[in-house]
């Protein structure tokens, strides 16, 4: 597996990797505002994808930094390479690539009550790379709850 910024010819990949997640998070697949927020991530280079030898992606990322403040807007690794730390291992690229600190670094991810937190893992996963549960976010699009996690960078 390896890490690399996503080139145009990534989006089906990214849209793959949408689809099976749009359970908990809502509609994405059919959503002109997410394949635009995509597009517009990899014209900037900020998009990451996780691959292999195959055609198909094993995850891929949506990052961006505002000042000192940076967001992981979305990271999704595909159900069949879950527990094989292609999630560890997009977070740690993005880390060389585009955090400089001092500053912050924010996920928003799903609330306590919401199904996908445990079954997706995605609360854990984040707890393990050092962020803290902060402030409640806006429901997501399906209605599910949404938090905060926040860590600092030095």
């Amino acid at each position: 597996m390896f890490v690399r910024p996503a080139q145009e010819q990534d989006l089906a990949g990214f849209l793959q990797l949408a689809a099976e997640v749009e359970h908990w998070f809502g509609p994405m697949v059919e959503d002109p505002g997410f394949r635009r927020a995509v597009e517009r991530h990899i014209r900037r280079s900020t998009a990451l994808v996780a691959a292999s030898a195959g055609p198909e992606l094993l995850g891929g990322m949506l990052f961006g930094t505002k000042g000192m403040a940076h967001h992981v807007h979305w990271l999704v690794v595909a159900e069949r390479a879950r527990g094989r730390g292609v999630g560890r291992a997009l977070f740690a690229d993005a880390m060389h690539r585009f955090v400089r600190g001092p500053g912050t670094l924010e996920v928003v991810t799903f609330g306590a009550d919401h199904p996908g937190a445990v079954d997706s893992g995605a609360r854990a996963f984040y707890e393990a790379l050092g962020f803290t549960p902060a402030e409640a976010a806006d429901p997501g699009p399906e209605g599910g709850s949404r938090q905060i996690y926040r860590r600092a960078v030095s």
